[in-house]
């Protein structure tokens, strides 16, 4: 790929998440398989980031953003209107617009064709990064001034409120996210909608879902219109129910404008699309599916007759099934107390105040627990549906804004109800049952263990013969997250308990204070252990860097200066060349063992099967090994702890444990740190793929256990169907990734079964 700022979709695949974001490696990927899409090019995250640099706006923008408070939305409103001014100011170098004209003229032909720009957030579209509808999508752009200006809106929508909040909510820096902008050949649609390739209410898999309107689909995300439902058979394409929606409005391109206009009176109650176009749309969708091995998200729209497929994505709402039924049991729900019926979006139950919210200006009326009642929601109502028990709407159907956040929340939700605005009343008590859609007058989830009976159901609702760890650091969190249906900590991460404890190590040392570091970290590791109780807690020995080892209080004093610190002086050498410290965390580690004997010890960064050994000796001789239950890992992140596995094992292992990210970097010789050149870190590398593959089965062909701890098996659901097909023991997520990566190992191992 010879011009990295502009790419036609022909270009890119999954693997180019970093340059083209979400929807751009999905569109790369849907060309690949000759669905049905316009056709388009795609200008580069790093486009975006290199006007962004020579322009100065980082650091005005980072001024801006300076001691802003998300839960403030008047602020975070004001603070986004001047972030964005910064980014509309921008002016596009030269030979980059050169170049977006110069493609623009290809994909028109003779004569100025309407495009859509779409926005593609290099964060956007993956399993934990999905609300919908952060950034913005302008339809129907003519000519190149009307580009130019939707490129810069398109990037300034990186910035709207709604979107700073959710970078915010989900930990994401700013800087970090970029936006990728797909210019697509318009489809004038008679209809269009959204398929899911499951039921995303009931997770049934045997089905296909689709929605539809007249016009273009944005009247459907965004809650405006109910749509037509239509629920197809996967096994033989019948269609198995339509319920037809009555549609007022449509919108459509008019006088060079996108204009609401009436639909006719005797077309209001028709159905959106014919039995045959219902049935085509379902079979593209079952090939999509199959293709990416993941339920599918998908925008489609119909011109003349001809199905067309603007944007997919995985289905990021997958929860397991609920438990309402077992809990209806337990607090006598009457179906005689129903005062509203709407359409199930979100499968969850919760009872609360109701308040009603008539515009974006009003969401700081609700409060945690609170019903949040109102005629639609958009991207800017996230911060109160954050707050919120749960949702309910006037309009809208099952893949509205509305419905698809609050699936992603895990609150319930039910949409398209007409009159809840107007039947309900502020302050009213309901208890909302997204499983059917129905609402009831009264209070009927009581007391917190009626919440807690339906957490426990869900969490042990599956089972999977692969491990499934979690990488943890807050101790202040252990008994939340020990509440999980998690098997244990695959990765306790000691630096983050350092940068607690905030004073080098080096400086108890040299103050004379050994026991009181001792004496600090055994209690940090013993609240670990004691929340997981028999489940085994997996402690990394510090892997600080000596740049980030000079930030505690007296490391200046002992730590060298570096050019690399990344390949510098880490790890096992470290514990080598000045023991001092390691043995504080050893005999830290024998002494809360003396109370929790799940605690065990594994070692990061070892270059040579020498280091391991040596390593070993010194653990040996604080008499860790006296204990027949004492567990000892290697970490795999350097190439020849994969080219000499063999070896290293033969020190003696109880397991390995793949830190992917560094592996992946030094494989490919890449900082994904570095904006530079972050864009060839691929952790889906056919080398990369390859060391997993054959860790895991040297591993298990010399009966050790085999982990994984990086990032890719919450990003890359298809790289968890390998690891289970290559045999790993145990896979480690990040909390906030347990549910969806249990659900994806449950997947991969019923998949195994049936080969």
């Amino acid at each position: 790929m010879q011009d990295q700022n502009i790419v036609w979709f022909s270009q890119v695949d999954k693997d180019d998440i970093q340059l083209v974001g979400g929807k751009g490696a999905n569109l790369g990927e849907l060309t690949k398989i000759k669905a049905p899409i316009p056709e388009g090019f795609i200008i580069t995250s790093q486009a975006y980031f290199q006007c962004l640099k020579r322009s100065g706006a980082i650091d005005r923008i980072r001024g801006i953003l300076y001691d802003l408070n998300v839960e403030n939305p008047i602020q975070l409103v004001q603070k986004a209107k001047a972030c964005q001014q910064e980014i509309k100011k921008l002016i596009i170098d030269k030979k980059l617009e050169k170049k977006i004209f110069e493609y623009y003229r290809k994909l028109s032909g003779s004569k100025n064709a309407l495009v859509a720009v779409r926005s593609s957030a290099t964060a956007e579209d993956l399993p934990q990064a999905s609300f919908a509808g952060q950034q913005s999508t302008y339809l129907n752009i003519l000519g190149k001034h009307q580009l130019k200006q939707a490129i810069l809106n398109a990037w300034a929508s990186l910035f709207e409120a709604r979107a700073i909040f959710y970078r915010v909510y989900q930990n994401f820096d700013h800087f970090k996210v970029g936006l990728a902008i797909p210019v697509q050949k318009m489809i004038q649609a008679e209809s269009s909608g959204v398929m899911f390739t499951l039921d995303p209410i009931t997770n049934d898999k045997k089905k296909i879902i689709i929605e539809a309107i007249f016009g273009l689909g944005e009247l459907i995300v965004g809650g405006r219109e109910t749509p037509d439902h239509y629920e197809i058979s996967k096994k033989d394409f019948e269609i198995l129910d339509k319920k037809i929606a009555a549609q007022n409005k449509q919108l459509v391109y008019q006088k060079t404008k996108n204009k609401e206009v009436e639909v006719a009176k005797s077309h209001k109650r028709d159905q959106k699309l014919e039995d045959r176009l219902i049935i085509e749309l379902a079979k593209i969708g079952a090939k999509i599916e199959k293709h990416y091995f993941f339920p599918q998200d998908i925008e489609w729209a119909v011109e003349n007759n001809k199905v067309y497929i603007t944007q997919t994505r995985p289905v990021t709402t997958l929860k397991l099934k609920s438990v309402e039924e077992k809990l209806k049991k337990k607090i006598d729900i009457n179906e005689k107390d129903i005062i509203l019926q709407g359409s199930p979006a979100s499968p969850q139950i919760a009872s609360g105040k109701v308040v009603i919210v008539s515009s974006v200006k009003e969401i700081s009326k609700v409060k945690t627990g609170d019903i949040l009642v109102t005629e639609m929601t958009n991207p800017d109502f996230v911060p109160a549906m954050k707050k919120a028990a749960a949702i309910v709407t006037d309009r809208g159907g099952r893949t509205s804004h509305a419905a698809i956040v609050a699936r992603e929340l895990g609150i319930a939700c039910v949409v398209g109800t007409e009159k809840a605005t107007r039947v309900l009343t502020e302050g009213m008590v309901i208890t909302v049952d997204g499983s059917k859609g129905s609402i009831y007058k009264g209070q009927f989830i009581k007391t917190k263990k009626d919440l807690d009976l339906k957490n426990k159901d869900i969490e042990k609702q599956k089972k999977t013969a692969t491990k499934l760890y979690v990488n943890l650091a807050e101790p202040d969190l252990a008994h939340q997250i020990a509440a999980k249906n998690v098997d244990g900590i695959g990765l306790l991460r000691a630096e983050f308990i350092m940068a607690q404890i905030g004073v080098h190590p080096k400086k108890y040392i040299n103050d004379k204070k050994e026991e009181e570091f001792i004496n600090i970290l055994e209690n940090k590791l013993s609240i670990f252990s004691k929340a997981f109780g028999s489940r085994p807690v997996i402690y990394r020995a510090t892997d600080f860097k000596s740049n980030e080892y000079r930030n505690l209080r007296g490391g200046d004093k002992f730590e060298p200066t570096e050019s690399n610190p990344m390949m510098g002086y880490r790890g096992a050498f470290r514990y080598i060349k000045d023991p001092d410290v390691f043995k504080l965390e050893l005999k830290a580690i024998k002494n809360a063992r003396n109370k929790f004997r799940n605690l065990h010890l594994m070692i990061p960064f070892v270059r040579t099967v020498n280091e391991l050994r040596t390593v070993r000796k010194i653990v040996d001789n604080i008499g860790l090994f006296k204990d027949k239950s004492f567990e000892f890992y290697m970490m795999v992140e350097i190439p020849s702890n994969v080219i000499l596995l063999e070896d290293y094992i033969r020190v003696g292992l109880s397991g390995v444990s793949i830190g992917s990210n560094d592996l992946t970097m030094l494989l490919l010789g890449t900082d994904r740190d570095n904006e530079e050149v972050a864009n060839e870190y691929n952790e889906l590398d056919a080398s990369v793929l390859w060391a997993l593959k054959k860790t895991i089965e040297t591993a298990s062909r010399f009966k050790i256990k085999s982990s994984i701890c990086g990032q890719g098996p919450s990003v890359y659901p298809e790289l968890i169907q390998k690891l289970v097909k290559w045999g790993i023991s145990s896979i480690s997520v990040s909390p906030d990734a347990v549910e969806n990566t249990r659900n994806n190992i449950y997947e991969a191992e019923l998949k195994k079964l049936s080969n």
